[in-house]
């Protein structure tokens, strides 16, 4: 995809390096996150207003530490190095970087010097001289390369920032696009617009127009399937495509037994009698707990059900013929971590949610209109389509559905108690305001019973386990500190009202060291 404006990012590997590109949508500028090695047409082509150079664990003195691309500095288009990238900057342009006495980690405070520059303009005129920045670096730049100045200095770095003012190139030493860079925005924007000119513009309407226009060119008068989940990213991706094509696509909806309360039904009344689309509801509940009987691993789990999962969709649309399209909702971080430097080497912590992918013998031609969307931007587009605000700001949930919720076997009579369970805590969450303050909340069946007493008698009963997130990436996330009147009331609601359960407790544990599902 080719916007009118672009910014690239060049991806050195920094955890932070998908947080850059929020930031620069969040501005309503268009950009891409590309691997630092794609080759240069494939960047050139996007026709960038100007590069920014992410951070990294190299140091770009060692051996084998990635390099800047040479077309990058042939453009002639505006750089902003952040941390790795501004050393790269120094190093390519003459300048010397060399180990930092004391590494610099976390919160620190970095001086404005006095000279004038558009970069820190605005970040000036709201905190004035002196800003509180994140740092992460154990290398610091030592000289200047030739035509910069220095635009800011900290403690343990002399050279925080630096800026060859008559070329357009800025280096950071910090990280602007963390929360915890108070000014960040503003110094992200000021590079955006007054040093590379864009205009912004990106916005959930124009994305619109431009999606319905892209697919209708493509598809023509093909036939389109999609297969919804029930989620946010599929719906906004079916709504999309029945836009541009109108009755020439058919959605797939399979009910795998897995599914929250009330999910079967919402999504055949949102989308077949509100939406007007041609949809087809598969209940193959009974099949999905048949491959799941007597199965305690998630991993096994989550194999069977992809497996299982694909089956039916294949024979659904073996039955409707001439379909020449598939939809889907591939998001961006999708993308990038299949691409992405020094990702494809990252330990394996489990299979990813989503139900496995198609086979690769399957003839369709995918259609993928949210490949360059993030989700906060997916809930956006499906805001300004209409749909329901209850639908649009649903929380993730993992393709196997409750099966990874469950821990132990899947049973029919376990999948009950805990879906009702579950919906204390969500509609709970709703009511209290709290649901659109955390990121990912949900109950968890776990496979332990304990003793407690009901109406004077003593019970062994099952335990159920809340958790609640706050996160901006999910890369990391931390426990939701919701009220402790809350959590009471979830929790008397669920002992009273779920039948089995005496107990439950709260999940306050972060990732890392956790991870957001229990399996």
């Amino acid at each position: 995809m080719v916007a009118r404006e672009t910014i690239v990012i060049l991806d050195f590997g920094s955890q932070y390096s998908q947080l850059i590109a929020r930031r620069v949508r969040e501005a309503a500028v268009y950009c891409e996150l590309v691997p630092y090695h794609t080759p240069a047409e494939e960047v050139m082509h996007l026709q960038p207003r100007g590069f920014i150079l992410s951070g990294g664990p190299a140091s770009v003195y060692a051996p084998d530490a990635p390099h800047l691309p040479d077309y990058v500095l042939q453009s002639g288009r505006p750089v902003l190095g952040i941390c790795y990238g501004m050393q790269l900057l120094a190093y390519h342009l003459g300048g010397r970087v060399d180990p930092a006495p004391q590494r610099e980690y976390g919160l620190a405070r970095i001086e404005l010097t006095d000279v004038d520059n558009p970069l820190f303009a605005d970040a000036r005129a709201l905190a004035g001289d002196t800003l509180a920045v994140w740092m992460s670096h154990g290398d610091r730049i030592t000289q200047l390369p030739p035509g910069f100045e220095v635009l800011a200095r900290s403690a343990n770095s002399p050279i925080a920032a630096m800026g060859d003012l008559q070329r357009h190139r800025y280096g950071l030493q910090f990280h602007p696009e963390v929360v915890h860079t108070p000014q960040g925005m503003q110094i992200i924007r000021a590079f955006l617009y007054d040093i590379c000119g864009c205009a912004g513009g990106w916005t959930p309407g124009n994305f619109i127009e431009e999606a319905v226009q892209s697919i209708r060119a493509r598809v023509g008068a093909g036939q389109v399937l999609c297969a919804l989940s029930g989620g946010v990213d599929s719906a906004v991706t079916a709504t999309l495509v029945h836009r541009a094509v109108g009755g020439r696509l058919t959605c797939i909806f399979v009910n795998t037994g897995l599914l929250r309360q009330g999910e079967p039904e919402e999504v055949v009344a949102t989308f077949r009698d509100h939406l007007g689309m041609r949809l087809i509801a598969v209940d193959a509940s009974a099949q999905f707990l048949a491959d799941l009987q007597g199965v305690t691993d998630p991993e096994v789990k989550r194999q069977r059900i992809g497996a299982r999962f694909i089956r039916v969709f294949e024979a659904e649309a073996a039955r409707l013929g001439g379909v020449d399209f598939l939809a889907q909702g591939t998001l961006y971080p999708d993308v990038i971590e299949s691409t992405a430097p020094d990702r494809a080497v990252a330990a394996k912590i489990k299979t990813h949610h989503n139900v496995g992918g198609l086979p690769p013998d399957m003839r369709f031609q995918l259609i993928e209109p949210l490949r360059y969307l993030f989700k906060d931007e997916v809930r956006r587009v499906g805001e300004a389509l209409g749909l329901p605000r209850q639908l649009v700001w649903r929380h993730p949930f993992p393709g196997p559905g409750l099966a990874v919720r469950i821990l132990g076997e899947v049973t029919r009579e376990r999948l009950e108690t805990l879906r009702h369970a579950d919906a204390i805590f969500i509609e709970e969450l709703w009511a209290s305001g709290w649901y659109e303050r955390t990121a990912q909340a949900f109950a968890v069946l776990l496979p332990v019973q304990t003793v407690g007493v009901m109406g004077d008698a003593r019970t062994y009963a099952s335990v159920v386990a809340l958790r609640a997130v706050t996160t901006e990436d999910f890369m990391t996330a931390d426990w939701a500190r919701l009220p402790e009147e809350l959590l009471a009331r979830v929790s008397n609601r669920i002992v009273n009202e779920v039948k089995g359960v005496n107990r439950v407790v709260y999940d306050i544990s972060s990732k890392p060291p956790a991870t957001v599902e229990w399996e």
